[in-house]
């Protein structure tokens, strides 16, 4: 006979959901969708994007039985809720399913960048610990050798880009067979589901806690944004080509589409030739579309190209820097009437975000874009201050933000000190500088904690310096991130060489990339005679920014 939950109907206080019918789990979005839409398209694969052809498109019946599978899978493995599945994939349906799937086990998915150097894969497989591994094939190559030096095996393999690696299985037929029921799992929505790892002051990335909870309220909160301008928010199609198995962008994009009973359209890499087709051929209502100068590159994509349809697109989504006016003009020419552009601010650990709409403040944008970066004001769930050294507020000059919110990570896995420092005085610190201006709108200024962004990457500046002052004809160094037309934000290294040498910018660089990932390595060197330097003698990285400010603009 099947044991009768426990039913508590006189604790007021302290309570714990964790019966089926009001609990919060990321692995039961699919499940309640299938009572609302079950044989409406969840995900379409773009080429590239799945490894096995039943894969290319799922409704959310058959991608709620493929996170049940998975999630049977991996209890037949041995495995048990609260255990950690090591994932080094790119964009794919079944990593995102295989997502979903450790949700349901009660497990947690802990997804790392395939880019990450040797050493750094090695720590964070020491920090997780993990029972289990899935890799894509075309992936696998970068770290075979990290793999070998910690003795980790590898469960299953998405076969994207080749075949399953020697001695382990495809992600088929892993999941072959297996039950397609609910697991008889208890979760809780304050349990941690996903670990995330986030570049900070360190050169070692630290992993965000993320909750069932989170995920939802952040999801939620965007579904908001995404849907607007749709006669129905079911009708929301949003296309991702931006990294979402190892990056914060997952809980905002792909659950916010999921939770308007909308649907997504998954590239594996953003180019913007992909990303055009792709909004025309699947008649795209929302993008996530990152960079400023990826949106410049989309428009310059349509304006050659004539012949594509982009007028379903109602909402375009970008973060890290400001649109130019002109980009904006030539988008609102081909997408749909009342076409909007929403930029946010947030990161890893706070996803809530900030949200600025060039047509909400559109003589604050004519008159600021893109010199300066206006993020706009806190999403309604977000508390956001900007304070001083000390934690006073400040206003009219530039602090660190702080926040507040739902939608914030529960710590850094295993690392107490971290998580004690960024939650000092109950506020989430950001390691963010930004400026609340008169009429309380936030501006962006810099980065506390010197991460540049390239490529959507966060490189930490610290890290690749460390590397710098190890070739035998650096003195000093000091990493800086400028204005790229491709990258975003170009890893650069200012330089003063030891005294009575003659370094090469080329080999300094070749030195780098055999000991960084290729996101991490600078991709110009910068020689002078020295730094400029505090009374402490720290580096006023803002003074080489400005300096060089238009190293790139050929």
């Amino acid at each position: 006979m099947t044991e009768q939950p426990h039913i508590d109907v006189t604790t007021l206080r302290g309570r714990r959901a964790v019966n089926r019918w009001e609990r919060t789990s990321v692995g039961d979005v699919f499940e309640r969708l299938t009572w609302s839409y079950p044989d409406e398209v969840a995900i379409t694969a773009r080429p590239g994007a799945y490894g096995d052809e039943q894969f290319r498109t799922v409704t959310y019946r058959q991608a709620d039985a493929v996170a049940s599978r998975v999630a049977h899978a991996l209890a037949d493995a041995g495995l048990e809720p609260g255990d950690r599945v090591l994932m080094v994939c790119e964009n794919s349906v079944e990593a995102f399913l295989a997502k979903v799937g450790i949700a349901k086990a009660g497990m947690v998915a802990a997804p790392i960048n395939p880019n990450l150097a040797p050493d750094v894969v090695a720590h964070l497989v020491g920090v997780l610990e993990p029972r289990f591994t899935i890799v894509d094939a075309e992936v696998w190559p970068k770290v075979e050798a990290a793999f070998g030096a910690t003795a980790l095996t590898v469960g299953a393999t998405i076969t994207v880009g080749g075949d399953p690696v020697a001695g382990s299985p495809s992600f088929a037929d892993f999941i072959a067979g297996k039950p397609e029921t609910e697991p008889d799992v208890e979760i809780h929505g304050d349990d941690i589901w996903q670990l995330l790892f986030t570049s900070g002051t360190t050169s070692m990335p630290k992993g965000a806690m993320l909750s069932h909870n989170m995920t939802h309220l952040a999801a939620l909160n965007f579904s908001v944004s995404l849907s607007r301008g749709l006669r129905h928010e079911s009708d929301l199609k949003l296309v991702v080509f931006l990294p979402i198995i190892y990056h914060i962008g997952d809980q905002i994009f792909p659950f916010g589409a999921f939770l308007a009973g909308g649907s997504m359209v998954l590239g594996r890499r953003p180019t913007p030739d992909a990303t055009a087709e792709a909004i025309a051929e699947e008649r795209a209502t929302a993008l996530w579309n990152g960079s400023p100068q990826f949106a410049a590159n989309l428009a310059a994509e349509l304006n050659t190209r004539p012949e594509l349809d982009v007028s379903s697109l109602t909402t375009l989504v970008y973060g890290w820097g400001a649109l130019e006016p002109q980009v904006v003009a030539d988008l609102e020419k081909r997408c749909a009437d009342g076409f909007v552009t929403l930029g946010i601010f947030g990161q890893t650990e706070a996803i809530a975000c900030h949200r600025f709409w060039p047509t909400k403040w559109p003589e604050v944008y004519a008159s600021s874009a893109p010199a300066v970066n206006y993020v706009g004001v806190p999403s309604p769930i977000l508390a956001s201050d900007v304070v001083d050294e000390t934690g006073t507020p400040v206003r009219g000059e530039p602090g660190e933000a702080v926040y507040r919110s739902p939608v914030v990570m529960a710590g850094y896995y295993r690392n107490e000190e971290a998580t004690r420092e960024a939650f000092r005085g109950g506020w989430f610190h950001s390691g963010d500088s930004a400026q609340i201006d008169e009429d309380g709108l936030r501006i962006m200024v810099d980065r506390y904690k010197d991460i540049v962004k390239s490529g959507g990457e966060n490189v930490s500046s610290i890290r690749v310096e460390s590397v710098l002052y190890g070739h035998p004809d650096v003195e000093r160094a000091a990493v800086i991130g400028l204005d790229h037309p491709r990258w975003g934000e170009a890893v650069t290294a200012v330089v003063v060489p030891r005294a009575g040498s003659t370094p090469d910018a080329d080999a300094i660089i070749a030195h780098c990339r055999e000991r960084l990932a290729g996101f991490e390595t600078p991709k110009a060197i910068v020689f002078a005679d020295t730094l400029p330097d505090t009374v402490g003698g720290k580096v006023l990285k803002y003074k080489l920014r400005a300096e060089h400010a238009h190293l790139y603009d050929s």
